[in-house]
């Protein structure tokens, strides 16, 4: 068991799915196999889902395979969403976890509060750098291996918003680069802003995780901590 820094860096040590799944029955979510090879875990009051995708490869972040898709509706009884965030394989599973349990604690999950000077102020705070062109929205850690930026939206990431050309918090790690990405996330255009920054500071905290394997490309940037 390695414990390493930074997180961002540190992969998912082959667990996101267990780890996850673990969570959201810990608080609750019931849990349902779907006929497309899936599982979708839906909260006590159905405002909240979390599905794990990755059997049915939807599609792709950054090259990479989407493997949770988080979402929240405004009513138990609405056939669609209000937002959607989705998670390739490699993304740390305690930032997926905070941003899952901030959304599990909140009254009206559908509903924004702050703005997105919330999300890096949440990234500026943990040591990360205000990008020089784009200070407004866009960070970077010391490293320069990972980003948070607010984009335009990639293809099919779906949202209630209707409107063309919306923007929403994309956020990446490129180890190398020219490389592989390691792990993509992107969140819908009606993601609250106060949710992604939660999942951005616990993304960019000192705060060593523990890992039994290391990513391959981000071995030589992670600092091992202590081995148990």
């Amino acid at each position: 068991m390695y414990w390493v820094t930074p997180r961002h860096l540190a992969g998912d040590d082959g667990a996101l799915a267990e780890r996850i799944g673990d969570l959201l029955t810990g608080m609750g979510w019931r849990l349902w196999p779907t006929a497309r090879q899936t599982l979708l875990y839906v909260s006590p009051d159905e405002l909240r889902g979390a599905e794990w995708i990755l059997a049915s490869y939807p599609f792709e972040l950054g090259g990479l395979p989407v493997a949770w898709q988080l979402s929240a509706r405004p009513h138990s009884a609405s056939a669609l969403t209000e937002w959607n965030a989705y998670f390739t394989t490699g993304v740390a599973h305690e930032a997926l976890a905070d941003f899952l349990i901030a959304l599990d604690t909140r009254d009206v999950p559908d509903t924004g509060f702050g703005e997105p000077e919330t999300v890096l102020a949440a990234l500026v705070a943990q040591g990360w750098m205000r990008d020089v062109d784009r200070p407004t929205t866009t960070a970077t850690d010391p490293g320069f291996a990972s980003s948070v930026s607010l984009e335009e939206l990639p293809p099919l990431i779906q949202d209630a918003d209707p409107r063309p050309d919306l923007v929403g918090w994309q956020a990446w790690a490129e180890p190398v680069l020219g490389a592989p990405y390691l792990w993509c996330a992107s969140f819908s255009a009606s993601v609250p802003h106060d949710l992604v920054a939660v999942f951005a500071a616990s993304l960019a905290s000192p705060v060593p995780v523990p890992r039994r394997t290391l990513p391959e490309g981000g071995q030589e940037r992670l600092t091992v901590v202590h081995r148990d």
